[in-house]
């Protein structure tokens, strides 16, 4: 069993399903959707077997795996993981199964919806396990591109200019981390692209690892939805049909974030503690700015984009207290705000189905025609607001300690928009589901046996790891000290 590449077993399952799925006749919707949901639970069964079988004790990476491709440039395909990567991977089998099961509604070319669907999350796996800088720039790309064609194609609200902005946004991130990487291959005993190679070998100056550091956080800030660089994000939730804007959300957005810590942090620690207050800065801006505008939307997925917005900047406050407590948060909130906006995203394109609208003003009493729609999305909205018990209370308490350990009035400032949040959350709520039924959405039904397990599942993993946090909480501990150097 040691031997067994599970990690590359992973990306197999969805890159497998993508080829079934090409070679299916378009006629045989049904198969496509059954080969597509299958693929998908193949990896989650796999992620979760990977978490049973990982050793959060152990420091070192494990479950290496290693094929030489271009031996001369140090380009291998190399992946590896600790508790960072274990805990994305399993975020991403999660939401992908999900999102498969949701979009079962999808009628419209429906063999190339699933096919760019799983081409997308081959990218986001690929990212999330590999070791070497020229593959983890290549599965990024992955992961950017079908983006474009989701939105473009089967997407809605003005989608052409919200798949172009961000698409050219992400873009422009990935040009300037791209630009950071070759300027790390060219340096002084380095001539490799494996970042283990590249840690043990490079003596980094303080001074360019604080300009390296700058590029390296600006091109993955973007993707992070990092103020000011944040604007591309909620257009492109609003515009993006239901399994994409989960994905977007709860996965894409973690990208940026995670290359942070992994690249940024990992290779350059002085530069990430010379920037760390510039940093947290901008994460109070994202957390507070997020949330005031939040109030003032109407659509729901406005809402929730705009909501995710802030959530980045609780998971950029707490990478910028560069101590072990808001390492754990701020790895705890993506995971966390993965799995809730993926809900909240699996809700709102349910009620814009039968609906047709997501205009808060022209909802209303929606639970008393369908109450399981209306109380997963309460829970979502709960979640959001730090509900204890649930997954984002441990993730949001532990960056806010650290932070204000680290930033007292940052972080006692930060607090502030947890009262802005459960207004913006209670107003919708009350607005969607309670008051008067609107006589126009009066044949509006509630979700199926079918439609409830995706949703389900998101409500449990939510409630399981916020009554087991500290399950998660020792996936992690020691991969963030390997990260500050402590391990």
């Amino acid at each position: 069993m040691i031997h067994f590449p599970i990690l590359s077993s992973i990306l197999l399952c969805p890159v497998i399903g993508l080829f079934l799925v090409l070679l299916t006749p378009r006629k045989y919707e049904n198969v496509i959707r059954v080969v597509s949901a299958v693929s998908a639970l193949a990896s989650l069964a796999l992620s979760v077997w990977l978490c049973f079988l990982f050793d959060p004790t152990n420091p070192k990476f494990q479950y290496v795996e290693h094929i030489e491709w271009v031996k001369a440039y140090g380009i291998h395909y190399s992946n590896a993981v600790d508790g960072l990567n274990v805990s994305m991977l399993l975020l991403t089998a999660i939401v992908i199964f999900c999102g498969t099961l949701v979009s079962w509604t999808v009628t419209y070319r429906v063999k190339d919806f699933y096919a760019n669907l799983l081409f997308l999350v081959v990218g986001v796996f690929g990212v999330f396990m590999t070791t070497n800088l020229f593959f983890f720039f290549l599965f990024y790309e992955v992961a950017v591109i079908p983006m474009y064609l989701l939105i473009v194609v089967w997407g809605s609200t003005n989608k052409q200019y919200a798949a172009m902005k961000l698409t050219l946004y992400l873009l422009l991130g990935s040009a300037l981390m791209f630009a950071g990487f070759l300027y790390i291959y060219s340096m002084p005993g380095a001539g490799t692209f494996d970042l283990l190679q590249i840690k043990e070998q490079v003596q980094f100056s303080p001074h360019i690892q604080n300009i390296l550091f700058a590029a390296l956080f600006l091109g993955f800030g973007v993707l992070a939805a990092c103020f000011p660089f944040h604007v591309w994000s909620p257009d492109g939730h609003v515009a993006a049909p239901t399994a994409a804007s989960m994905l977007h959300a709860g996965v894409l957005m973690k990208l940026g974030a995670f290359g942070i810590l992994r690249i940024g942090v990992y290779l350059l620690p002085d530069g990430a503690q010379y920037w760390s207050h510039t940093i947290a800065v901008l994460a109070l801006c994202n957390i507070v700015y997020g949330a005031m505008v939040a109030t003032q939307q109407k659509d729901l997925k406005y809402m929730i984009g705009f909501s995710s917005v802030s959530h980045m900047g609780i998971v950029l406050l707490g990478i910028a207290t560069m101590n072990p407590i808001g390492f754990n948060g701020a790895i705890f909130q993506m995971f966390s705000h993965g799995i809730m906006t993926a809900l909240f995203f699996a809700c709102v394109g349910f009620i814009y189905d039968g609906c047709h609208t997501r205009m808060l003003d022209e909802l209303g009493g929606l639970s008393k025609q369908a109450p399981k729609i209306s109380a997963f999305f309460i829970l979502a909205g709960l979640c959001g607001l730090g509900l204890p018990g649930m997954g984002s209370f441990v993730a949001e308490l532990l960056v806010t300690i650290a932070a204000i350990s680290t930033f007292p009035w940052i972080g006692i400032s930060s607090i502030v928009a947890l009262l802005i949040t459960a207004y913006y959350v209670l107003t919708a709520v009350q607005k969607t589901f309670y008051g008067p039924v609107n006589h126009h959405h009066s044949d509006f039904k509630d979700i199926n046996f079918f439609q409830f397990i995706p949703r389900a599942i998101l409500v449990g993993v939510l409630f399981f790891f916020g009554i087991f946090p500290q399950i998660f909480i020792h996936w992690i501990s020691i991969s963030t000290k390997v990260l500050l150097g402590g391990a």
